[in-house]
């Protein structure tokens, strides 16, 4: 009985080609992927701070400034007791917002509807944008992450 012997032949060589071929694409399907986390992280803290935001000045409108004899919450306040504790990981120079109430910021407003008073709610729009730069692509490309949250008091 005759046994078959299969006879490698030497290719010396093949695996770093291969490797070199592969190797590209799989880094950068890696850090894709670690860049892109981290803009999902970056929109995930921007949509934070816009919802903190908005909770603080509605919360700290007038009926607590006369509730409590402390100020109401302003754009400066806003900004210097909610954005700026809370945003960890982001570069506030490069962090946009802007603090709209609809009439003021007390809790209602009085519209006149069919010749009658009626009080509406009033809310308290925060705007917040980041613009970033991807770390290791793209790198002349700025991204930007933005959210709005509208609260009522």
């Amino acid at each position: 009985m005759k046994i078959l012997s299969l006879k490698l032949t030497p290719r010396r060589g093949n695996t770093f080609v291969e490797f070199a071929v592969v190797a590209p694409l799989v880094f950068f399907m890696v850090f894709s992927v670690l860049v892109g986390g981290l803009g999902v992280s970056r929109y995930q803290e921007v949509a934070y701070l816009a919802r903190e935001a908005s909770r603080y000045a509605s919360v700290h409108g007038a009926e607590y400034a006369t509730e409590t004899g402390q100020p109401a919450a302003d754009s400066a306040a806003i900004y210097n007791q909610v954005i700026v504790p809370k945003a960890v990981g982001l570069d506030l120079s490069r962090l946009t917002w802007s603090v709209r109430w609809n009439t003021d910021n007390g809790q209602f407003h009085t519209v006149v509807v069919g010749g009658n008073n009626v009080q509406r709610a009033n809310t308290v729009t925060v705007a917040m944008s980041y613009v970033w730069i991807p770390e290791l692509f793209l790198s002349q490309k700025t991204m930007r992450s933005t959210s709005v949250s509208i609260m009522s008091f």
